[in-house]
């Protein structure tokens, strides 16, 4: 059964992206059929990062001019990747109309993926919560900064209180070390689990590094680039914790179960 993964955060600038590419190349490293679906739409770019130049778009498929198997674009590192349409003006304000057409779509695809990455929009827009609800977990990317605390207490707050989402799993990203990562979320989850009925899963880190800086610079991801390296062993645990950790129960309609296909 094919299970679907929603990377977001509750601001920019986190890494967020970066996290979704490196999450889905070490899952197909992992031998997982993997397809990376870029629902952050208007302001897609993970084709930049995947150092990939999809012919094909959402929009198209959501104009009718494609199928949904026709917006698969393979990558060199062996997953398949739906584009979201970088400075596509038209898709920046999408309807729920437009945003199950494309869950249907894509989860007619159920026999030939393992996992789906979904990179969504940031914060607590109805994109991003659309997403969120309609996966199997919400990855929610962290930093140690207040604003990132308050801004991803919001995203969950709205997942949990609009739709009933339970589960959600937490990484820190930009870390100093392992310890002050554990630490950054046992706070965020205190914070959180005091007002909120949820449960959080800690599931990694990965530090601060000029590393993965220059990786996004040069459109190659660490996990390929350097597959060997501390930086890639850290999404591959990310990897095989998110394998491993409690999908949320709740209602509404999900990627690969219940959509019309």
């Amino acid at each position: 059964m094919a299970v679907s993964i929603a990377v977001t955060s509750g601001k920019g600038g986190v890494g967020k992206t970066n996290t979704a590419v490196n999450l889905a190349i070490s899952l197909r490293k992992l031998g997982k059929r993997v397809v990376l679906f870029d629902a952050d739409f208007g302001m897609a770019n993970a084709h930049i990062m995947l150092g990939s130049n999809p012919k094909t778009t959402t929009g198209d498929y959501l104009k009718g001019t494609i199928s949904i198997v026709d917006t698969l674009t393979d990558t060199p590192t062996g997953l398949k990747f739906i584009a979201g349409g970088s400075g596509l003006t038209e898709l920046l304000n999408l309807d729920n109309q437009a945003r199950y057409k494309m869950l249907s779509g894509i989860s007619s695809l159920e026999d030939d993926i393992d996992y789906l990455i979904v990179d969504s929009p940031a914060g607590a827009s109805d994109s991003a919560l659309f997403f969120v609800n309609a996966v199997d977990l919400a990855l929610i990317v962290l930093v140690a900064e207040p604003t990132s605390f308050l801004d991803a207490y919001a995203l969950v707050k709205a997942a949990h209180l609009e739709n009933g989402v339970t589960d959600f799993a937490v990484m820190v990203n930009m870390a100093d070390n392992a310890k002050t990562a554990e630490t950054n979320f046992n706070k965020f989850r205190d914070i959180t689990m005091r007002f909120l009925d949820i449960k959080l899963h800690y599931v990694g880190m990965v530090p601060q590094s000029p590393v993965i800086r220059r990786s996004i610079v040069q459109r190659k991801p660490i996990s390929i680039s350097q597959p060997k390296s501390p930086l890639a062993k850290a999404y591959e645990t990310l990897a095989l914790k998110m394998m491993k950790t409690s999908h949320s129960h709740h209602d509404g309609v999900k990627f690969f179960n219940g959509a019309q296909k």
